[in-house]
Order: structure tokens, then C-alpha cells, then sequence
């Protein structure tokens, strides 16, 4: 009975806390500061029964930091919370650790956590935070610098309006590739096929490290060699649009089949157009 009581318990935990269970790491911006001078915050969901989070804060580019427990009510994606004794801290010139309430809710269609803070025991602190889902957990260890190596590139993220890693995975993930296909002889993108190749840009553009990978094919009318050239400058059409939307040249590589690769008849129109198309993948 004591094991299903304790398995209900961390179910009800669980359920409560929706989407806000887990680690965090993000940025508290102050009012009238850039999201360039931001502080580095970590939270972390612990499911203590004497509070529901800690945090550490980290001044960039310093060995000073506060690690702070936090209290106050959590019900799925919102949380009202409030910074009540530091754990641990250590100080730099010019850095004063605050206590404060913070009002957080979690973004479905960016996969952020993100709110407001303020505080009543230091004077004009109040600003706003957002985070994304991390994997490390909260310590009382010396700030280690190179550590904070992924501030920059959240910074960016947002500048850009990017979504958060988790959704920007699961949206790569998830991403459902299509044909692009051509009139014949032809190597001018159809209008109703623009929608998709912007989306696909997007999921590339939310990784560092993804690449497209245009693959050029033909129907088997004509030469080999005019199919194999007829299918490269349909896959440099796809690349010139790509470029012209946002996507750096090198993050595309480009084959071209001609009519190599068939996935129609072509003894039939219908197979012929089938065959006249642009593949695509992640690399």
C-alpha cells in the first residue's frame, strides 16, 4: 500500500505541474536593460515537500552566483512562485541578490517558459524571464565560465524568433518531406509548392547543425545527357529559392538522378510526371 501510495503521489505531482516539470535555463531581463545584459537563471522542479523550485542565478562572464529555493502554487502549464532563502551564494562587486516572485507560464507554440518578476526587497528589480528545457540540474559548485557557452546562442534564438530546442526537435522530427514536381521541360517552381518549401527552411534554420539535401530527377524523354542536366537545373531552381528565403548556400547540397530513379511509369503521363520532380532530406 506505502508503494502505490508514493506512485499516486508522484502522479498527482506530475499532473499538476504539466509541462513545467523538469530543468529550465534562460535569461531574467531587467526593465530598461537589452536582452544582451540579461542574468542567467536555472530553475529546477524538485518536488520537495518545503518548496516546488530552485534557482540559480549567474552573473555572465563571473564567478557569482545565488542559488535560491522557491515556494508557491503550480497548476499545468502556469506558476505563481516565490524566492523565500538563498542556499548558497557568492558575491561580486556590484551584484546584490534579490528574493522574488516570479509569474511563469509555459508556451505551448514555443515550447518557453517565460513570465514576469519583481521583487519587494530590492527597489525597481522587476523584468522578465524566459527559459527553455535543459538537462542540467541545479548545484552549489563555483560558476564554471565555459559552462555558459550556450547564453550566446539563446540570445540569437530569440532575437530571431526562434522556438525552443525541444519544439524546433520535434519538429524536425516530426517534418513530412514531399516531392516538388515540374511541368515538362520545365524548371520553374509552382506556386503551390512554396508554402511547404519555406517550412522546410524554417526547421533548417532552427538547427546549427541541419542541412538539405535537393535531389534533381527527369522523366525518360530525351537524351541521358540532357535528362542529367535538365534534373540539375531543376534542383539549382529549389537552391536559388532557398537562398532567395533566408537559407545559406552552404547548409544545401545538390545531386541530380535525371531519369536514373523512376517512381512512375514512363510509358504513361502520369508516370512521366510523377518522375519530373525535386526529393529532399535532412543531412
Amino acid at each position: 500500500m506505502r508503494i502505490v501510495g508514493i506512485v499516486f503521489l508522484l502522479s498527482f505531482v506530475f499532473q499538476s505541474w504539466g509541462q513545467l516539470a523538469g530543468n529550465w535555463q534562460g535569461l531574467l531581463i531587467r526593465d530598461g536593460q537589452t536582452i544582451d545584459q540579461a542574468t542567467i537563471v536555472y530553475l529546477e522542479f524538485t518536488g520537495e515537500t518545503e518548496f516546488v523550485c530552485k534557482t540559480r542565478e549567474e552573473v555572465n562572464g563571473k564567478d557569482a552566483f545565488a542559488v535560491k529555493k522557491m515556494k508557491g502554487k503550480i497548476n499545468g502549464k502556469h506558476a505563481d512562485l516565490k524566492q523565500f532563502v538563498v542556499e548558497k551564494k557568492k558575491d561580486a562587486a556590484g551584484v546584490r541578490w534579490c528574493n522574488m516572485d516570479f509569474t511563469l507560464d509555459y508556451i505551448d507554440s514555443t515550447g518557453y517558459l517565460q513570465g514576469k518578476f519583481s521583487s519587494l526587497e530590492c527597489r525597481g528589480v522587476s523584468g522578465k524571464i524566459i527559459c527553455y528545457r535543459a538537462k542540467e540540474k541545479i548545484t552549489t559548485n563555483p560558476t564554471v565560465i565555459e559552462l555558459q557557452s550556450w547564453r550566446p546562442i539563446f540570445v540569437d534564438d530569440i532575437k530571431k524568433g526562434r522556438k525552443s530546442p525541444e519544439i524546433r526537435d520535434l519538429e524536425r522530427k516530426n517534418f513530412q518531406f514531399k516531392p516538388i514536381y515540374f511541368d515538362y521541360d520545365e524548371t520553374v517552381i509552382k506556386e503551390e509548392f512554396k508554402p511547404f518549401l519555406i517550412s522546410m527552411v524554417k526547421v533548417v534554420n532552427g538547427h546549427s547543425d541541419l542541412r538539405i539535401k535537393v535531389t534533381g530527377h527527369t522523366d525518360a524523354d530525351g537524351s541521358d545527357t540532357y535528362n542529367i542536366d535538365l534534373s540539375q537545373r531543376r534542383a539549382k531552381a529549389i537552391i536559388d529559392y532557398f537562398v532567395s528565403i533566408g537559407l545559406a548556400r552552404d547548409r544545401i547540397q545538390i545531386e541530380f538522378k535525371g531519369e536514373s530513379e523512376p517512381v512512375g511509369d514512363n510509358s504513361t503521363e502520369s508516370g512521366k510526371q510523377l518522375n519530373r520532380r525535386v526529393d529532399f532530406s535532412f543531412i
